[in-house]
């Protein structure tokens, strides 16, 4: 019984996997016969499709070093050794003379991938800023009604206690009482003195 079970289980997405292709099939027949309707065509190069988020964690490593001094300093000592080298060296050893095209070349190289980089990790942190700011905007609107349940539960608890009997009421109350036992008391008493 159970193994029946596990083959109809098994040929059941085999059947429905069939039945889409099938389908599919079927409508690209349709398409191609139609002259109504372009034909869609296949690109001849696909291009890598790499998995965002990991690159758009290197770029924003790479954006926070290329914003620190410590990039600003390598940057300025590694273009010192090269104009240095390419003016004090001998001839046979420079490899860039005076105008230094190369470096201009490195470093418009450089600055053409550090800018999209840069852009990349901003991109980034204006998701994160708004997710952030969305989440700091429905905080505070739980906050603000938290905030109107409870004065709305301070005013109730303030009007049952203007209905509710404070201790000098009813101590002045029980006074009251104890006076006009009192005073039934005494004309109770004299009551039976003359009678």
């Amino acid at each position: 019984m159970r193994e029946r079970t596990r083959e109809r289980a098994q040929e059941r997405p085999r059947e429905r996997t069939r039945e889409r292709t099938h389908d599919r099939h079927e409508r690209e027949d349709l398409r191609r016969g139609r002259l109504d309707q372009p034909q869609r065509r296949r690109p001849l190069m696909t291009l890598p499709n790499p998995d965002s988020d990991a690159f758009g964690r290197m770029s924003e490593r790479i954006a926070r070093f290329l914003g620190t001094g410590r990039f600003l300093v390598w940057m300025t000592v590694l273009i010192l050794i090269w104009v240095v080298w390419n003016i004090a060296a001998p001839a046979s050893w420079r490899f860039d003379e005076y105008p230094f095209i190369f470096l201009t070349l490195v470093l418009s190289l450089q600055a053409s991938y550090a800018a999209p980089l840069i852009l990349l990790a901003q991109n980034r942190q204006d998701d994160r800023d708004k997710v952030n700011m969305e989440q700091d905007r429905a905080r505070g609107e739980r906050n603000i009604a938290d905030t109107e349940y409870l004065t709305r539960e301070v005013a109730a608890l303030r009007q049952g206690l203007g209905e509710v009997a404070t201790r000098d009421f009813v101590r002045s109350e029980l006074q009251a009482l104890l006076k006009e036992l009192d005073s039934r008391g005494v004309e109770l008493l004299e009551e039976e003195r003359v009678g």
